[in-house]
């Protein structure tokens, strides 16, 4: 069941040398290029996910599907193949379809520009120029797949346990160097390990049949399994076709118990412009991800004419007709028309789309009356984020129209709700909060310290016979007890946001 996966760049030698280490090995030998192929035939859209790395352009919904989809196929096969022996898999990133996998030996295999150069020109038969434009667009392809999949470098150094440069060294002589080094202990299948490959396969191979299945196939999921428990997570919006999960996996091979659940909650996000390079678009999507949430987008404002308008949800239709036909991964290009200033609502769904959270986003116009009406009362809340709104008044006016909207959402919405000045002060840790910390940190310690050093007088005093006596030890309590728990609960709160955890 041992992987050794070969990250190559182009005309490095890489598949040479994975060649070389499966003959040594006596194991099967699996390129990303059959992987692709094998994908294909099941549908997925390689090359049109390969054409959107390569291209800046609108990364859809559907898009962001077939991606979840590619990686779950490929997490699966994989195992698989490993499943059957020893396995080599040579291409980009093998090595992270595996995370917290002990036996998978990660290599990373380099050559300086002028040797691939050299290998190009003799291979493609094509001149010095062209040869090195071909490696360099090539391999900003890749950084881009690997950037939009995994959010890695794909030249960080830290993801692999061996760099290779087989300039100067034989690919023989570097494969039985690696072939032992194959051979160590760390390196060697151990049944824990054995378990977590075994639910690795489990959730892709889940996944992959909630892809293929008509029903779910529109939908996007987060599968987990830990020893045969299966957890398939949803955002809110896909919740009509929760019913169909037990159905979909019912027959899965390996498969113990079934968890199916909703993400815990949603977030509005109010703005009238949105920017997902901004602080604030970060901010959301930490509490986001901290409260597995889907981040649900409403535009305020008014159009050119200043007449409110209304522009459909941006969001996918619960239940498709049929699962989408594909042709072999080559799709027809679809000519989109073009629109008017949306505010970064497109762009910003679409930057949610690929992280997963995103719970659809409209036009409401400027009406906050409107803006209410437009609300989903059916959908729960955990949070309301009012942004930059108003942004035609002025200063003061623009701010009493702010606390009037807050006033009027919170009355209506039970649902905290906070603007985007205060939306770090309250959920997420800062710099700010550190002087903070400290001070309650050590007055809880300090006060603590002596109540427990000091246990006889302070009962004495608590027990006193005397009216008196009495009367000041209940005034001590009031006073005390509000005191200690400020201080600790906004110790035990700020330590919470430091840690990621509430």
């Amino acid at each position: 069941m041992q992987i050794i996966s070969i990250s190559r760049g182009t005309f490095s030698g890489g598949k040479a040398l994975a060649e070389r280490m499966a003959a040594k090995l006596d194991c099967q030998c699996l390129s990303r290029e059959e992987l692709i192929e094998e994908a294909t035939k099941n549908g997925i859209p390689v090359g049109k996910l390969e054409e959107t790395m390569l291209k800046p352009r609108v990364f859809s919904e559907r898009l962001a599907l077939e991606q979840e989809h590619y990686h779950a196929f490929s997490t699966m096969f994989i195992c698989e193949r490993a499943m059957e022996g020893r396995l080599v898999y040579h291409g980009r990133t093998g090595h992270l379809l595996f995370p917290g996998i002990p036996h998978v030996l990660r290599l990373r295999v380099v050559a300086n520009m002028e040797y691939r150069i050299d290998a190009v020109m003799q291979r493609l038969n094509v001149s010095r120029e062209k040869a090195k434009q071909y490696i360099e667009e090539v391999e900003e392809g890749r950084h881009r797949w690997v950037h939009s999949f995994y959010g890695v470098s794909w030249e960080e150094s830290s993801n692999y346990d061996v760099v290779v440069n087989l300039e100067q060294l034989n690919v023989d002589n570097a494969a039985s160097a690696l072939c032992a080094m194959a051979q160590l202990p760390d390196f060697q299948t151990t049944p824990a390990s054995e378990r977590k490959m075994k639910d690795l396969w489990l959730a892709a191979k889940a996944r992959v049949l909630l892809a293929r299945d008509a029903r779910t196939a529109r939908c996007s999921f987060k599968v987990r399994a830990d020893n045969g428990l299966v957890n398939v997570t949803y955002l809110p919006r896909y919740v009509k076709v929760a019913g169909y999960i037990p159905q979909v996996l019912e027959k899965l091979e390996g498969l113990k118990k079934l968890r199916h659940t909703i993400s815990t909650t949603n977030i509005l996000w109010i703005q009238e412009n949105y920017d997902p390079d901004s602080e604030i678009f970060g901010q959301v999507i930490e509490i986001a991800d901290k409260w597995n949430a889907a981040i649900e987008l409403l535009r305020m404002g008014a159009d050119e004419k200043g007449e409110q308008k209304e522009e459909p949800l941006l969001e996918l239709e619960q239940i498709p007709p049929e699962k989408p036909s594909y042709t072999g991964g080559i799709e027809d290009d679809v000519i989109e028309p073009e629109t008017g200033d949306d505010g970064g609502l497109e762009k910003t769904l679409n930057e949610l789309i690929k992280s997963g959270r995103s719970g659809g986003g409209r036009f409401v116009g400027e009406s906050p009356r409107k803006l209410l009406d437009s609300i989903d009362r059916s959908v729960t809340y955990s949070l309301i984020v009012v942004g930059n709104v108003f942004l035609s008044r002025g200063e003061s006016a623009r701010k009493r129209m702010v606390r009037e909207l807050q006033g009027l959402l919170a009355d209506n919405i039970k649902a905290p709700v906070v603007t985007a000045e205060d939306l770090k002060a309250q959920y997420l840790f800062g710099a700010k909060h550190l002087p903070k910390l400290i001070a309650c940190l050590v007055l809880t310690v300090v006060l603590y310290t002596l109540v427990f050093t000091h246990q006889e007088p302070i009962l004495n005093f608590l027990t006193a016979d005397s009216w008196v006596g009495k009367s000041l030890a209940a005034i001590a309590v009031a006073l005390f007890v509000p005191v200690i728990a400020y201080i600790y609960g906004s110790t035990a709160g700020m330590i919470l946001k430091l840690i990621k955890m509430e």
